[in-house]
């Protein structure tokens, strides 16, 4: 049984200041967390992706997976995030419970050479981004 965070139903009469979608806890929590989370997404280049786990991780926030797809369900429409390009441990794209957008991922990621076995799942160990190391000579690092 797969769980999902919902919205809470809003007491009647109040609406106001409710967002569909607003989560509390992550609300308290973006500001540099997410900045970080959209700095990192923004590196992944066209033809690969990345994975929840190891985005967190790249933004220094180990164990923090499910903060990525917080990141990327709040960000503002229109922002020049390759959010597509983020998929499961599994190589599979995680449902939404919203829309088209699973179908919609799926379309941009194969349109970037990305393919898909008969399963739905991206083979990682060819596909997967992996980021050089910086160069610790480099002192801006």
């Amino acid at each position: 049984m797969r769980r999902c965070w919902r919205t809470p139903s809003p007491p009647p009469g109040v609406t106001a200041g409710i967002r569909l979608g607003h989560n509390p806890f992550v609300a308290k929590n973006r500001g540099s967390g997410y900045a970080k989370i959209y700095a990192v997404v923004r590196r992944i280049p066209r033809g690969r992706v990345a994975t929840y786990g190891q985005v967190a991780r790249l933004a220094g926030l180990p164990g923090h997976a499910r903060q990525v797809g917080y990141a990327l369900h709040a960000m503002a429409t229109g922002k020049p995030v390759p959010w597509h390009r983020v998929i499961n441990a599994r190589g599979e794209i995680s449902p939404r419970s919203f829309g088209e957008a699973d179908a919609a991922q799926r379309h941009f990621l194969e349109a970037e050479g990305v393919r898909f076995d008969a399963r739905g799942r991206v083979d990682l160990a060819r596909f997967q981004w992996r980021p050089r190391p910086p160069d610790r000579r480099d002192p801006r690092c």
